[in-house]
């Protein structure tokens, strides 16, 4: 015999990480990829980028869809001096940016978003702090492919851990999906994770 699960949202965005971490909240699941353009406005800070491409990733999923399920989405950004470091494009790029995060203190802002009843956002912000990295330990890294497609070039859930000394904040912020923030949203919607 088989057993379906019903879902009971809809996650907006393509990243194993996000879908990682919302299992641990005991939800099922659709995902639904939101194809967006992310290219920053002009003079945007990060915070209104960040909250501006979470929203637009769910308004998108839910245009598409039109679906009764709520849906998530989420987006992560790394900050150094208030610049927005992206995805590397390739190993030269996350060489320069791993040298640029090198002993210094970077912030993670992850915005979610959850469109329901009503629209709802939450921003969580972390500050990472990175030790003094040498030349050939980066290369090393970078060899692992590890940094291609993570913001600011690597992954805290991986060999990147080796590189911070400590965070404070979110974790799961870091990650991807701030836990915390993203279980409060679900409960404004009625969808209680420990249920």
């Amino acid at each position: 015999m088989t057993y379906q699960i019903t879902p009971q949202i809809i996650l907006a965005s393509a990243s194993p990480r996000r879908a990682e971490l919302l299992c641990q909240l005991n939800l099922s699941y659709l995902i639904e990829i939101a194809d967006i353009d992310e290219t920053p406005y002009l003079n945007e800070t990060p915070i209104n980028y960040v909250t501006r491409i979470a929203e637009q990733k769910a308004a998108k999923v839910q245009e598409n869809l039109k679906s009764s399920l709520p849906i998530l989405a989420a987006d992560t950004i790394v900050i150094l001096n208030n610049v927005i470091m992206g995805k590397p494009t390739d190993d030269d790029h996350a060489i320069a940016m791993l040298q640029q995060l090198s002993n210094q203190v970077h912030q993670v802002l992850t915005a979610v978003t959850l469109i329901g009843k009503k629209r709802q956002q939450s921003l969580s912000t972390t500050s990472v702090f990175f030790k003094e990295l040498r030349l050939s330990e980066i290369i090393q890294y970078v060899k692992t492919g590890e940094p291609m497609g993570k913001a600011g070039s690597y992954a805290i859930q991986g060999l990147g851990s080796c590189f911070i000394k400590y965070i404070q904040g979110s974790y799961s912020g870091v990650m991807g999906l701030p836990l915390f923030e993203t279980a409060q949203l679900l409960a404004h919607e009625g969808i209680e994770v420990l249920a």
